[in-house]
């Protein structure tokens, strides 16, 4: 998922992380449902058949607002976002303290990392999820998906989230763009703890 609606994601990051402005409408950054052009902070909706986020314009995005409008096939990706108390993540197989979770349709849980060369995954163990559901029941809210829970404990931080699906995207981008070197360089983990830290809470 690195071409498309999410290739705009990343470079609406860089943007973000080079201070341009998030405002600005660019007519060669299309609607992928109608070919309309977007603004820098248009919705995403979620293509369930390819697994692929697509950029939405507004009037597309509020055709999708009511889940039973996409017919099972696109899911609008919500703005929720929960700050949640600290979540044991390790029996749940995280080999690093930077990880996000996305629960699918049949309950499955998806496990993700972020590299240089974009998120390693593997499917969590769901024994592990389920433990970690009842010490944490507001993980069994995530809408399935287009939500996920965000964690970041690298270097003594204590950040853990619900958070739409695209934030995850973004912080993958943050990881891709800063990387440098073995163990991420000076650039990567700056960029992150602003990520985190301009993460707001909105139901």
């Amino acid at each position: 998922m690195t071409t498309g609606a999410l290739a705009r994601v990343l470079r609406g990051s860089a943007d973000h992380a080079e201070g341009r402005s998030a405002t600005r409408t660019d007519a060669a950054e299309p609607c992928d449902l109608c070919g309309a052009p977007v603004p820098a902070d248009h919705r995403h909706v979620f293509d369930v058949g390819r697994q692929e986020i697509l950029c939405a314009c507004r009037p597309c995005s509020l055709l999708f607002v009511k889940e039973e409008a996409g017919e099972g096939h696109y899911r609008l990706v919500p703005r929720r976002r929960v700050r949640l108390p600290p979540v044991d993540t390790k029996a749940l197989g995280v080999p690093v303290g930077l990880a996000f979770f996305v629960r699918r349709p049949d309950t499955t849980v998806t496990a993700h990392y972020p590299s240089p060369a974009g998120a390693t995954r593997w499917e969590a163990d769901p024994r592990a999820w389920r433990e970690a559901v009842a010490r944490c029941p507001p993980l069994d809210t995530l809408a399935p998906d287009v939500e996920a829970l965000l964690v970041n404990t690298a270097r003594g931080l204590r950040h853990h989230w619900i958070v739409p699906v695209d934030d995850c995207f973004r912080m993958v981008a943050l990881v891709r763009r800063h990387w440098r070197g073995m163990s991420g360089g000076d650039r990567v983990w700056p960029a992150l703890e602003r990520f985190f830290g301009e993460l707001t809470e909105q139901r």
